[in-house]
């Protein structure tokens, strides 16, 4: 057989360049934010300990400052006491991400779901689930069933109420963003505006000095306020769940976060296995049966 002339061999290795030049840029690209495989990798989004995440091999965590009982102990979200403490080591080791690749971040309550890029993996910090806040941000399925509840110091008009109606001439207060304030806003509607504080350090101080009537926290904070903060106050009662799926709190993510679906099947995972239940009785014991307000 005759060699090919030398123009069809030029023509032919020049073919053959542009094929593996497109298959090359054809190809899956490493993403610049994602840990590199390691060998053996499913490459699955989830696998344990390769998320997609801040830093590479490690989890990052948020939660605002103070971090409060009994949702964290002594202020150290990091140590693995309080139920949020316990909750994010969970989750974090169904991520497949041991307590030592868990890194912790300060983000202010509010900031937390506001719109924005984030910094953090999660943030987990009493946080409700509603639609308004998904408009910014992504949660995971709830790992917390809230009930909502008033405080009154003991003696007060205030601390005598039975009903939603018995709290509508009460001047009433509660953090800023909390669904606490909904509550008083959209559940009680008092005559008087609701007083908001940006903290609940402000609104305890506010009750303590008879600034407010009352006060509106979440059902585990209004026991420990009142069992180790403000013992001379009470809790009054608790609100009835204002129907359909009662309120929860969620891990929050960003908005389109890569791991939003790992997170959740995690929490899922924690809740049918029975682990968020544990936790809650460790944790949250105290936060029995209180009156109903209806």
């Amino acid at each position: 057989m005759h060699p090919a002339p030398r123009a069809l061999r030029r023509a032919v290795a020049s073919a053959s360049i542009a094929l593996l030049a497109t298959a090359v840029g054809c190809a899956p690209q490493p993403e610049d934010k994602a840990a590199a495989k390691p060998s053996g990798s499913t490459g699955s989004v989830c696998a344990e300990g390769e998320l997609a995440t801040k830093t590479s091999g490690k989890l990052t965590i948020a939660t605002d400052e103070p971090a409060y009982e009994p949702w964290f102990k002594d202020d150290k979200p990091a140590n693995g006491k309080g139920f949020e403490s316990a909750v994010a080591y969970a989750v974090a080791r169904q991520l497949g991400y041991d307590k030592d690749a868990v890194v912790w971040q300060s983000v202010p309550f509010n900031k937390a779901f506001a719109p924005g890029v984030k910094t953090f993996d999660f943030d987990i910090n009493q946080v409700s689930i509603s639609a308004e806040r998904k408009k910014a941000v992504d949660f995971s399925s709830g790992y917390y069933d809230v009930r909502q509840a008033v405080i009154a110091l003991k003696g007060k008009k205030a601390a005598e109420a039975t009903s939603v109606a018995d709290l509508k001439d009460l001047k009433l207060g509660a953090q800023v963003g909390t669904t606490s304030l909904d509550y008083i806003t959209d559940v009680v509607k008092p005559k008087q505006e609701a007083a908001v504080y940006a903290k609940n350090d402000q609104a305890k101080s506010a009750l303590k000095n008879g600034q407010v009537d009352a006060i509106v926290t979440d059902l585990p904070t209004a026991f420990y306020i009142t069992a180790a903060e403000v013992t001379n106050a009470k809790i009054v009662g608790q609100f009835e769940n204002q129907g359909g799926t009662p309120e929860q709190f969620g891990l929050v993510l960003d908005k389109g976060s890569a791991i939003t679906s790992c997170v959740t099947t995690a929490v899922d995972a924690l809740r049918k296995d029975g682990t968020l239940a544990k936790i809650e009785t460790q944790w949250l014991s105290d936060a029995v049966d209180a009156p109903v307000l209806k």
